[in-house]
This record gives C-alpha cells, structure tokens and sequence, in this order.
C-alpha cells in the first residue's frame, strides 16, 4: 500500500504519533481528509511550504479539529460524496482542554467524523505542561515535582467515556502498543454510517515522558501489561475490554519514566489502587451491560 505520510517529517526520535498516523491512514485509505489541530503532528508534517501527507488535510487552529471536520462532512453531504473519510485529529491538549467545546458540539450535532485523539498525556509541543490528560503524579513544566509536590495532583479525565456519553454510536481507548488492536478500531469508526466516532490513542512522549527514544514501544506495551492502560470499546452504549489488562505492578510503568522518578513507594501504592479500582470498575461496567 502506498504511504500516506511520507518520510522525511521532523518528527522527534521514536515518536509515537507517525507510529500512529500510519496505521491510521493504512486503514482510512487515500479517500480520506484530514482536519489537524496545531500540536506535535501539525508542526512536524506540514511547515509551510512543504507537507508530508498524500491527502487532502488542513491544518486548523489548537481548538477547532472538530468544528472544521463538521464544515467538511456538512459540505460534503451538500454535494452528495458520501464515501470520503473525514478524520479529525489533535492531541489531549487540543481534545481533553482546548477544543473540547467544539468536540462535544461535533458529537451533538451527530456530524459523521471519525475524532482521534493522539494523547502523550501533556502539551508536549509547547514545553510539556500539563493538560487534563496527564496522570496523578506526573512532573511537568506546569507540574513540577519538588520538595512539597507530587507533580500533578489529578486523575486524568476519562475521555472516552464523556465521548460515549453524547450517544454516540462507537468510542474506544487504543494503545501504539498494541496495532492490531488500534488498526481494527480505526476500522470500526470508519464504519458508522452517518454518525461520529471517537478514538483516543495512548502514545508515550519519549521527550516529554522521559525515556529513551527507542523504548516507545516498550513503554506502551508495559502500559498494557500493568492495566496503567485499559483497551475497551463501547459500542452503542456497552463497553467491552478488547484485551485483558496485565497484571505486572504499576511500578514497571512508572520507573522507567523520568516524569515518574520523584515518586515513592507510598505515592505508587496510591496509583496502584487507583488502577486496581479502574479495571474492577470496567468489568463491572461489561458485565452488567450498563449502558454509558
């Protein structure tokens, strides 16, 4: 299959989001348009004047991937095109803060986009501060770790879930670590015929995580491995685990991470409940076939 993003982007070392990216166009296909919240993925694969996607894409403002992609599905139902890809794409801080009004509005409105978000957990491109997405405990420019400070003192916000709740006939939680997963998801979002989908991927930041460039994988699998990261999709409403999470302790994840390195074994007993506590919750949620 021809590539979609070509080489030649400036992406960092290991980055997880061309990782992404490619798999996603891999299977969108070339009928396909692109609607870019400015972040990482905007500033590495398309600097004036040059570009590396082979498809039509446009590079909109932090906030507004969603309300653009709506401008593009309604002009495409004007002129009847029903079978072009439309996919929205920006990063936690563009989803999870920024854009989420236009998110939500997108979701209401029931525009058949496909929204993916490509979360690293921070405003990486900016300085790694934090945003909504960043995990309890973690160290960032706006978070920092100190002598009277664990970091980020709040869980991350459970975006798929508040995507599900629009009514929304399909939002799940995907992970680089685990592509065949990621790839069929993108599939089933493509889908929904005449109405929005939602995609959160988990993409480790080697440069605002902290770790060596070439353990992004590494660091994604152990995500899935400790249950630090859940795989589920709900589908009209019910949720299903798409893999059994792992059940190596937290500490796996956390310690190869230099966001992670000031905490103790206090501060990972609490992030391990916390887990704990999620995973039971999801398979209470799947089993009793509650509707969110």
């Amino acid at each position: 299959m021809t590539k979609l993003l070509y080489q030649g982007h400036s992406s960092c070392a290991g980055c997880p989001e061309a990782i992404a990216i490619r798999n996603i166009l891999d299977v969108a296909g070339p009928n396909t348009i692109i609607s870019n919240a400015t972040g990482c993925t905007e500033i590495v694969s398309s600097p004036y004047p040059t570009t590396s996607w082979a498809i039509p894409y446009i590079h909109v403002a932090f906030e507004t991937a969603a309300s653009v992609a709506s401008g593009i599905e309604a002009a495409l139902k004007k002129l009847g095109k029903k079978e072009i890809n439309v996919i929205a794409l920006a990063g936690d801080g563009g989803t999870f803060d920024i854009g989420f009004q236009a998110l939500s509005g997108m979701l209401e409105r029931g525009h058949k986009v496909c929204y993916i978000c490509l979360d690293n957990g921070a405003y990486a491109n900016t300085g790694v501060q934090r945003s909504s997405a960043t995990p309890y405990g973690a160290s960032t420019t706006t978070s920092p770790a100190g002598k009277v400070s664990i970091g980020n003192t709040t869980w991350k916000k459970p975006i798929v879930e508040i995507a599900a709740a629009h009514g929304i006939p399909y939002a799940a939680n995907a992970s680089i670590g685990l592509l065949p997963d990621l790839r069929e998801k993108v599939k089933k979002a493509l889908m929904k015929e005449n109405q929005p989908s939602f995609l959160n991927i988990d993409c480790p930041c080697p440069l605002g995580w902290r770790f060596p460039s070439d353990k992004t994988i590494n660091i994604a699998k152990l995500g899935l491995e400790t249950g630090i990261i859940v795989l589920y999709e709900i589908e009209k409403g019910r949720l299903k685990i798409t893999k059994e999470p792992g059940t190596k302790p937290v500490s796996e994840y956390l310690k190869p991470q230099g966001r992670f390195k000031h905490l103790t074994e206090k501060d990972i007993a609490i992030i391990q409940n916390r887990v704990n506590d999620d995973i039971k919750r999801y398979k209470e949620l799947e089993k009793c076939g509650v509707r969110i």
